[in-house]
This record gives C-alpha cells, structure tokens and sequence, in this order.
C-alpha cells in the first residue's frame, strides 16, 4: 500500500487553523482527508462539519473525510486509522493533524520517524503554521512554543494581516525570515489559501529520497544569513526601527544561520562532527539542511534532518561549470554558531 501523506498544522492559539482546515475540508478537491485534531472540545470545528457531541473518536463526514479526536496518544491513533484503511472500513487519502495551539511541533513530527508501525504507513509532508499578525510579536517574544512553530515550519502562513499596518507586517515578515529562512511566507485572509500551498509540500522528506530545492543554493538577499556577517546597531533596515530603537528580534531563542563553503567536505570528517553536534545539541536543533560538494563525488549531496534525525541522499550532479558551493541553513534554539562554523571549517578538504 502506498505511503499516506501527511500534514502537521500548527500555530499559536487563535492564529486561525480551524479557519484553515475548514476551508480545505469544504474545498471541492475530490480528495478524502481525515482530520485528527488533538484539542477537541475547546477549539473544535463548527458544528456544521463536525458533531461535536458524538461519543465516537472517528466521525464520517459528509464530504467523504472523516475526522477523529486524540483520546490516546497520536502514534495508536495514526496506527488505528491506518488499519481501519487497509481492512476497508475507512477510505481516505491523506492525513492533516490539528495540534494544540501551545503544541510543540517536534515530537509530533518524530511520531512519523520513530514509530516503525507508523512509518511503514506514512509519510510525514509538511508542517504548515500560521501566524497571527496582531498577537505574533508579543507571542514569539513571551512564549517558546510560538517560536519552536515558526522554526519547524515547512510553510508560514500570516493570518489577519489586515489587523496590522504594512510597517508592522513587513517588521514580523522579517522577523520569521531571520528566524527561519526555509519556509515561504504569505499572508492568509480568513483561511483562503491553494490547496496546493498547504498539502503535497514535500517539505520534510528524511524517509523519501530527499528532493533538492531549487532556490536553496540561490545567494540570499537577506545579507544577515551569511555567517560572517551579523548585525550591529548600525544595521538601518527599515523592519529594526521599532520601539526605542530596540533590536527585540535578536532576542528570539529560535534563529538561524546560513553557512557557505567552496572547499569540498571530507565525508569522514564531516560524519564525525554533524554526528558529534547532533548528540550534543539535537534536541535544540530544530531544522537543518544543506547542498553538499563533497570530496569523492561529482554529485551534490543532499542532507537534512530534525533534533537527532538526520538524513541524507545523492542529489543531480554538479552542471558543467556550476560552482561547487555548499551551504547548509541550520535553524534552532540558541546554537553555538561559532562552534559550527569552526566545525564546518575544520571539515573541508
């Protein structure tokens, strides 16, 4: 049986999910989706999709998804929708999980990865947050799970932008840029996005053959990405001039950094460091993943990986004349840059 795509929709409390996933529900896309939500009660969706009253945690609607609450954990829910799928007793395509809105999105992901009942019959997509406009910027600086959601994401969705004025969206914009410059950005007016912005993602593919991303070895123009730059208070970006000319930004735990390199990476090195970081530093080691040139081989290698798990994967070969760039996005809480960079440094060739 084929693998059954998943989705992870996250995002702080009232940022708009069940907004969100009402609208892919009711779109006219011909696919059956269940729907596990993981706060049913206090956040469940209208009533005209769902009867919330029911005693049953798997609910038929009408459309042809279905929708189940997690009264158990997540991996015997996924694990019981999956066999129902195979013994005929649901037909559904694909996957999306609703979390909590104060819901770290790392240990759901990881469900997909270290369950091997679980992984046998998914295959975890993309996690899609949205954000909310107004409250965002006092969210990401008081609370760790609005920003562990932003560094997770495969895709950011911007909700009730039309609350905020164009100084105040460009400012939190760049913000979730600086704290994670993987995801694409785009605003969401009352949950009305493309389907195809939010399911077949391939953003998170450690267990399928890693797809390269085409725009990731483009030169950012973000200038702060690069590893030997970083802001001082003479940086005059229009999105820094907030409040008292305070960087509050910079205070964000989750941050990221972009490392180059034109030297090829010895592979043996470069195992024994990442394999190093990641003991030490996995569990504040949100994304991270690379373009690889690597001593050996005239095919780019491709990583990636979450916390502990990494992967990595044979990529297209190197075009005739293309420079033989690395470049690895690292993004998580509090990392010790230099540290990394000094690592990386001491694997090249």
């Amino acid at each position: 049986m084929a693998l059954i795509p998943a989705t992870i929709l996250t995002g702080f409390l009232g940022s708009g999910k069940t907004t969100l996933l009402k609208r892919v529900l009711t779109e006219a896309h011909g696919q059956k989706i269940a729907v596990i939500e993981n706060e049913f009660g206090e956040e469940n969706i209208d009533n005209d999709i769902l009867v919330s009253d029911t005693q049953e945690n798997i609910i038929q609607m009408s459309n042809g998804c279905v929708c189940c609450t997690i009264r158990e954990d997540l991996r015997a829910t996924l694990q019981l929708l999956a066999a129902k799928k195979r013994k005929g007793l649901l037909d559904f395509e694909r996957v999306i999980i609703e979390t909590t809105g104060l819901a770290d999105p790392g240990p759901v992901a990881q469900t997909f990865f270290m369950d091997d009942e679980v992984a046998e019959s998914y295959l975890l997509d993309a996690i899609v947050t949205l954000v909310d406009a107004k409250h965002a910027p006092q969210q990401l600086n008081d609370r760790q799970e609005a920003r562990r959601q932003v560094g997770f994401a495969d895709q950011i969705f911007i909700s009730k932008s039309e609350l905020v004025s164009a100084e105040d969206l460009d400012a939190l914009t760049h913000r979730l840029k600086h704290m994670n410059p993987r995801a694409p950005i785009e605003t969401a007016h009352f949950g009305e996005v493309a389907i195809g912005k939010v399911l077949d993602l391939k953003g998170f593919n450690l267990n399928a053959k890693l797809d390269i991303d085409p725009d990731f070895l483009k030169e950012d123009d973000h200038a702060h990405e690069h590893h030997d730059h970083a802001h001082g208070e003479h940086c005059d970006h229009p999105s820094h001039k907030h409040e008292q000319g305070h960087h509050h930004h910079h205070d964000d735990d989750v941050k990221s950094f972009v490392y180059r390199a034109t030297k090829p990476f010895s592979p043996a090195k470069l195992e024994d460091f990442l394999g190093a970081i990641v003991n030490v530093y996995g569990p504040r080691m949100l994304r991270y993943k690379g373009v690889l040139n690597m001593e050996g081989t005239d095919r780019k290698v491709i990583f990636q990986g979450v916390h502990q798990l990494m992967g990595s994967d044979l990529g297209p070969l190197w075009a005739p004349g293309e420079e033989r760039l690395s470049k690895m996005v690292f993004i998580g809480i509090d990392l010790p840059r230099d540290i990394l960079v000094q690592g990386l440094d001491q694997c090249l060739t």
